[in-house]
C-alpha cells in the first residue's frame, strides 16, 4: 500500500496548489487534492453496479509492474542480473518457456518497446517515468537450429509469483557498440532480503541447468559464425548435416583404424571406469598425413560413432574464437572439438608471426594441458606437416596422448578406393586394378577425382556397357596434364610415381 501524507505542492489531476485545497496528499508518485479524491469516490460508487470492464490495458512498464509488486514499493525490491552470448538465444528462448510456462497477454507476460538497440533494458529503467518505456507487442526472430527454426523473443517482461512473493523476469537484447557482439541479459527482480535473493538464485540455477543439459545444439555438429569483423566474440551456431559415413567407406590400414577406434570409440566407452580411478577422461590426438589421405572423412566417421558427442569444427580463420569454442565445448560436454590445419596457429613459436598468434598458441596449449576443469572432451588436430608443429605441443605427454599417421594408400587400398568411388558407374575389375597399379602414390582425393573424371568421359563417350581402358585414359591424362604440377598437389598425387597413360 502507497505511503500516504499531507504536503505541499500542486494537485496532479486537477492542478490546484494546497492553497486552494483543503487537503493536498502525496503518495509514492504524485499528489492528488481532497477533491479528486472524492470525485473519484463518487465515480467508484455510480459504478459499483455498472457492468464487469475488460481487463486494464496498461501503457507502460512501470504502471505494469507497480501493480504487480503492490503493496510493495520498487524500494522494497531488488534485481539480480545475468548476460548470455547470442549463440545461446535458442537455448535460452526454450529455456525460458519451459520454466515460466506459458505467455498470457497482459497476464503474466508484456513485450516492451526497445528504443535504442544499443541499451540494455533492465528493472530500473522499466521503473523510470520521466522517460517511460511503453508496453508494447513482443518481437521475435527465427533462429535456425539445423533442420528446424525456434522462434525467440527479443525482449519482454515476464510478471509471475512463487506462492505469495510475486517476482518480475526482463529479457533485453543488446547489441555493443563497435565489432562488438549481441548479448541478451536476464533480470530477476524480487522483494528484497533473503527469501527473494533466494528465489532469483533458484530460478538461475533451474535457468542454466536447462542451458546446459537441455541444449538444441548437444550431439549435434556445430561451428561458431565469427561477425562483420574479427573482435574475438562469435555472433551465431551454425549447425552442420554432415552425411554419414559408415565404416566400409574408410579406406586406411586396418592397424590404423584399429587405433582410431580404440583411442576415440572405445576410450568414450570407458569413460565411467577411468573416472573410477581418478583417471583423466579428456584426450588429444594429433592426425597427420599428406593432403587428402582422408583426415576429414574419418572425422565424419567418429563424429558419427560418438553417440551424444557434440562436434566442433574450428578452421584456420576461426582461432581467435578458440575461448569460446572451448566455453561450449564443456557446456555441451561429452565433446569432440576438431582444430584443422592445426600447424596454422600451433607452428614452431620461432615462425609465429606476431604476438597474437604466440596468446592463440599458449591458450591452446592451456586448455589442452587441461589447467581448467577436466572435461570429457576429445581435442583432434589435423596437419598436413607435422614437422612444424610446436614441439611444446607435438612432444610433451598429456597434451597430445596419441598421433595418427594417414598414410598414402598402397595398391591393395587403392584399388578399393577405385571400387568405392566408381559407385554404380561399370568400371570392371580388371579395369580397376589396372588404375589401382597406375595410381601408386595417388592420395584417395586423387583417386576420388579421377573417378568422376572418369564418369564424365564415358557419360561424353556415349558407349554403353563398361567403361573402356581408352575412357580412363583420357581422364587420366587430363588430370596430369590439364592442371599441371599444381593439380597433382591440390589433389595429393605425386607425379613421378602415377603411370601417365602410353
Amino acid at each position: 500500500m502507497a505511503n500516504l501524507f499531507v504536503a505541499e505542492g500542486r494537485c496532479h489531476f486537477c492542478h490546484q496548489t494546497a492553497a486552494h485545497v483543503e487537503h493536498l496528499i502525496a503518495g509514492d508518485y504524485g499528489l492528488i487534492c481532497s477533491q479528486c479524491v472524492a470525485a473519484c469516490t463518487a465515480l467508484l460508487q455510480s459504478a459499483a453496479g455498472a457492468a464487469p470492464q475488460p481487463p486494464r490495458r496498461d501503457r507502460y512498464a512501470f504502471e505494469r509492474l507497480v501493480r504487480h509488486f503492490a503493496p510493495l514499493t520498487p524500494h522494497d525490491v531488488s534485481a539480480t542480473s545475468r548476460r548470455y552470448p547470442a549463440r545461446q538465444q535458442a537455448d535460452l528462448q526454450v529455456a525460458l518457456d519451459d520454466l515460466f510456462g506459458e505467455r498470457l497477454v497482459p497476464e503474466n507476460f508484456v513485450g516492451i518497446r526497445h528504443e535504442y538497440r544499443h541499451e540494455l533494458l533492465d528493472f530500473s529503467k522499466l521503473l523510470e517515468q520521466s522517460r517511460p518505456v511503453e508496453v508494447a507487442p513482443a518481437q521475435f526472430e527465427e533462429i535456425d537450429i539445423g533442420g528446424k527454426t525456434v522462434r525467440c523473443l527479443k525482449n519482454g517482461l515476464w510478471l509471475l509469483r512463487d506462492g505469495d512473493h510475486p517476482y518480475a523476469v526482463v529479457l533485453s537484447q543488446q547489441a555493443e557498440y563497435g565489432p562488438g557482439s549481441t548479448t541478451f541479459g536476464i533480470e530477476i527482480a524480487a522483494p528484497a532480503g533473503a527469501p527473494g535473493a533466494a528465489l532469483a538464485e533458484h530460478v538461475f540455477a533451474a535457468l542454466e541447468m536447462r542451458l546446459s543439459k537441455e541444449s538444441c545444439y548437444r550431439g549435434r555438429v556445430l561451428s561458431l559464425e565469427s561477425g562483420h569483423q574479427w573482435s574475438g566474440h562469435s555472433a551465431r551456431i551454425k549447425v552442420h548435416e554432415l552425411e554419414a559415413v559408415d565404416r566400409a567407406q574408410i579406406v586406411l590400414p586396418e592397424s590404423t583404424l584399429r587405433a582410431l577406434e580404440r583411442n576415440v570409440v572405445a576410450f568414450a566407452s570407458q569413460r565411467s571406469a577411468l573416472k573410477a580411478l581418478g583417471l583423466s577422461t579428456q584426450k588429444g590426438l594429433l592426425f597427420h598425413g599428406p593432403p587428402g589421405t582422408g583426415k576429414t572423412h574419418c572425422i565424419r566417421y567418429l563424429a558419427g560413432r560418438l553417440e551424444g558427442h557434440t562436434t566442433l569444427l574450428i578452421t584456420a580463420e576461426q582461432v581467435g574464437l578458440l575461448p569460446e569454442y572451448m566455453t561450449l565445448a564443456r557446456l555441451l560436454q561429452p565433446a569432440m572439438v576438431v582444430i584443422e590445419d592445426a600447424d596454422l596457429i600451433a607452428r614452431e613459436r620461432t615462425e609465429t608471426g606476431s604476438a597474437c598468434e604466440e596468446i592463440m598458441l599458449n591458450l591452446l596449449l592451456n586448455e589442452l594441458d587441461g589447467l581448467r576443469e577436466k572435461a570429457d572432451v576429445f581435442f583432434i588436430l589435423t596437419t598436413n606437416r607435422p614437422e612444424t608443429l610446436e614441439p611444446a605441443l607435438a612432444n610433451r605427454p598429456g597434451r597430445i596422448d596419441q598421433a595418427i599417421e594417414f598414410p598414402l594408400p598402397d595398391e591393395p587400398l587403392r584399388e578399393r578406393l577405385v571400387s568405392l568411388y566408381a559407385r554404380t558407374l561399370p568400371v570392371s575389375a580388371a579395369l580397376a586394378a589396372d588404375l589401382a597399379r597406375r595410381t601408386d602414390g595417388a592420395s584417395p582425393a586423387f583417386i576420388k577425382e579421377l573417378l568422376r573424371r572418369v564418369a564424365q568421359h564415358h557419360i561424353e563417350s556415349g558407349q554403353q556397357g563398361e567403361v573402356s581402358r581408352a575412357t580412363a585414359d583420357e581422364a587420366l591424362h587430363e588430370m596430369l596434364f590439364s592442371g599441371g604440377a599444381l593439380n597433382m598437389a591440390l589433389l595429393g598425387a605425386n607425379r613421378s610415381s602415377v603411370q601417365i597413360p602410353s
